[in-house]
């Protein structure tokens, strides 16, 4: 984590990749040379080798391709916590597919999630990232919530993610889904604009050898290994190990410091116990050091220093889910997990433990009401580690306590046409005491490939340490010195959303499909800082100014916007995919915290327009071309400017077992600003992979 009291110096015009016009030449030169490759890869290969199955390769290897018919009816897990199809979902959903995962070239989660409509990414340097969704941008991700396979990688201490030990192999990912707006009712506290779920493959799906390697520019080198196989008829297991390097961003000023290293292994096993119940075990290692620039204050002689170092981070998980059927309608699953993170760096430290239990029971009453209910218990014990004397949390140990539950019924009013669904989420934590989160939720399908929907929703993001117990001092002036800090404040309450949304999706044609979706958010009791007080103090000598700021809920506002995402199949051999997003903030200052200054970087930090258009060519002889273009607009609380860039994979099945890619990443520009001083780099890297399925 780097907590300083600097403010990001404004992005210069060339670097961040010049105006939105020549962005636009750019990208008609980029889609020109894409016709142009279609074009002449048509003209020099001979026409019967399109006409072969897009399911089959010319080499033999299976190619899942779904149907748009088939995508609509995938099942999907986190919006209710039980099986749904998507067409059936009454929420703002996006599902990534393997196949996906796979196509977009990403090397890391978030920039997987690029492809999502509504979700903000903006690369902070080498190993930090911004993601949110539908607004309030920040490198904290205090308004996502993240889970891995159910399990919560939201840290307490400063309402947010570690995006850079979230890693998974991404070979092993099924899917990742995500949720573009309040998901509290099911997930509880912090799932407030949204919920992204990366939810892996069963070990059934795994059996055999995988071994992939690749090797770039900005990534120097990576590599993956893994093997799963099966015990008997009901046990299936897998074990995987990676590993990775990872070179700094360019650096404007010099002093790069931002480079990561990363070893990570783990292992799953899926057992089928009887013909009523299934068990899953799975577990995580990981080790490495991340790069880290900070601002650090001195006290004598007062003074304010950058410091380029590294943090040492290591942690692990163990998750066990045990889920028995009681019958065709109902269900009982219990899921509890334990999970180790510990880093320690330049500036700070901490050591946590997270132990969760969650049970739920699922039940149809009476046909018409499929009822689902929950109870959980989480303890998080941790250990801040101080470093430096002008940053502290206070106190040093502290037990975070949440204990939950939740109800949520869906009303089938017309049998197959028209459904409610209405629940809430009551939950305790240690800041603010019992917090709820109801929801009612309206869909209705008209016909089997036409679907509409409605919400109303309250979410709540509850204070963590870094709103009560943080104090962070830095150096205004050396002479006299005046220090400035941020204080605990121990009486910030939560923050709130209530949330309208409304979506309609339909299958216009077996090679069309069309996903849509508005919201209006109101959001109260924003943290800022404010109740501003000065002091004299005499210790540690010499006697300095010190000007205190605490976190208080100085703010108030909303948001509104929508998506679309339509997905056309064009012809057998090219799929084209498009995203388009658009957020307007408007926030003000509430009336009782009139010396709040925040309302500007809450309106500034997220793009109001982004767009995405991707290509899918399945060419003949084992052959993919993947082109994404993306627009992203400004962040002018940053000094950001608005940056058009593109992406492009070229994948060869040159064999059955064998498969090798060269992926170019920012392709317009040899460098751009997307979120700070620190600029990202046009890359190239270069993948080969080998998979042999269990005989």
């Amino acid at each position: 984590m780097n907590i300083s009291m600097r403010l990001v110096p404004d992005a210069k015009k060339d670097a961040a990749g010049g105006s939105a016009e020549t962005g636009a030449c750019h990208a008609m030169i980029f889609m020109q040379r894409v016709v142009l490759l279609a074009l002449f890869l048509l003209a020099g290969l001979v026409d019967q080798s399109f006409a072969a199955p897009q399911e089959e390769q010319t080499n033999g290897a299976p190619l899942k391709q779904l149907s748009l018919a088939e995508l609509g009816n995938v099942e999907v897990t986190t919006a209710s916590k039980e099986p749904a199809k998507i067409s059936k979902t009454p929420a703002a959903i996006f599902v990534l597919t393997q196949e996906d995962i796979r196509r977009s070239g990403a090397t890391s989660i978030p920039e997987v999630l690029r492809l999502v409509p509504g979700v903000e990414i903006a690369r902070i340097n080498s190993n930090q990232w911004s993601v949110n969704i539908r607004g309030l941008g920040s490198g904290f991700s205090k308004s996502v919530l993240v889970l891995i396979d159910g399990r919560s990688v939201y840290t307490p201490l400063y309402a947010g993610v570690y995006w850079d030990v979230q890693n998974v192999l991404l070979d092993d990912v099924e899917r990742i889904e995500v949720i573009r707006g309040p998901g509290g009712t099911i997930w509880g506290s912090n799932a407030v604009n949204g919920v992204i779920n990366i939810i892996t493959k069963n070990a059934t799906d795994t059996r055999g050898t995988y071994a992939s390697t690749r090797a770039g520019n900005v990534e120097q080198n990576q590599g993956g290994v893994r093997y799963g196989g099966a015990h008997g008829k009901n046990l299936n297991y897998r074990a995987y190990a990676m590993g990775f390097g990872q070179t700094p961003e360019f650096h404007l000023g010099g002093g790069s410091y931002d480079a990561w290293q990363l070893g990570q292994t783990g292992f799953r096993t899926d057992s089928q116990l009887t013909d009523h119940d299934t068990l899953t075990v799975q577990g995580d290692l990981y080790k490495g050091n991340v790069g880290q620039q900070v601002g650090i204050a001195h006290y004598s002689p007062p003074s304010q220093l950058t410091v380029n170092a590294t943090q040492d981070v290591s942690g692990g998980n163990l998750l066990g889910r045990w889920r028995h059927e009681l019958s065709n309608t109902s269900d009982v699953q219990v899921q509890a997990y334990y999970d180790r993170t510990y880093r320690i760096g330049p500036a700070l430290g901490e050591a946590r433990n997270t132990f969760d239990i969650d049970l739920i029971y699922h039940f149809v009453l009476k046909e018409r009401n499929e009822v689902i209910w929950g109870l959980g218990v989480r303890w998080s014990p941790s250990d801040f580690i101080q470093t430096v004397s002008t940053l502290n949390f206070l106190p040093h140990h502290q037990d975070d306590k949440i204990y939950s539950a939740f109800v949520q019924d869906q009303i089938a009013i017309f049998e197959n046409k028209l459904w409610l669904t209405v629940g809430s989420k009551f939950e305790h934590n240690i800041f603010t005491g019992w917090e709820n989160e109801p929801s009612a939720r309206l869909l209705w399908t008209p016909t089997s490939h036409q679907t509409l929907w409605a919400a109303v929703t309250r979410a709540v993001r509850t204070p963590s340490r870094i709103d009560e117990d943080l104090q962070l001092t830095g150096l205004v002036q050396a002479t006299p010195p005046v220090f400035a800090c941020i204080c605990d404040n121990r009486q910030v309450a939560s923050e709130t959303l209530l949330g309208y949304e409304a979506g309609y999706r339909k299958l216009v044609t077996s090679s069309f499909y069309v996903d849509v979706a508005a919201f209006h958010n109101k959001y109260n009791d924003l943290v800022s800082y404010g109740d501003e007080s000065i002091s004299t103090v005499a210790s540690p000598p010499p006697p300095y100014t010190l000007i205190s700021l605490r976190a208080v809920n100085g703010i108030m506002g909303s948001t509104n916007g929508g998506e679309i995402s339509p997905d056309w199949k064009v012809t057998h051999w090219m799929d084209f995919k498009a995203t388009y997003s658009y957020v307007s903030l408007n926030f003000q200052d509430k009336p009782t915290h009139t010396k709040t200054s925040q309302v500007s970087s809450y309106e500034g930090s997220s793009p109001h327009n982004e767009a995405t258009a991707q290509m899918l060519f399945h060419l003949p002889k084992g052959l993919e071309f993947d082109p994404t273009y993306r627009y992203v607009g400004a962040l002018p609380a940053l000094g950001v400017n608005a940056y058009h860039t593109a992406d492009a994979r070229l994948g060869w099945h040159f064999a059955k077992e064998y498969e090798l890619s060269v992926t170019g990443q920012n392709l317009f520009q040899p460098r751009h600003v997307e979120f700070g001083p620190v600029l990202v780099e046009r890359s190239a890297y270069a993948q080969i992979t080998w998979r042999r399925a269990a005989d």
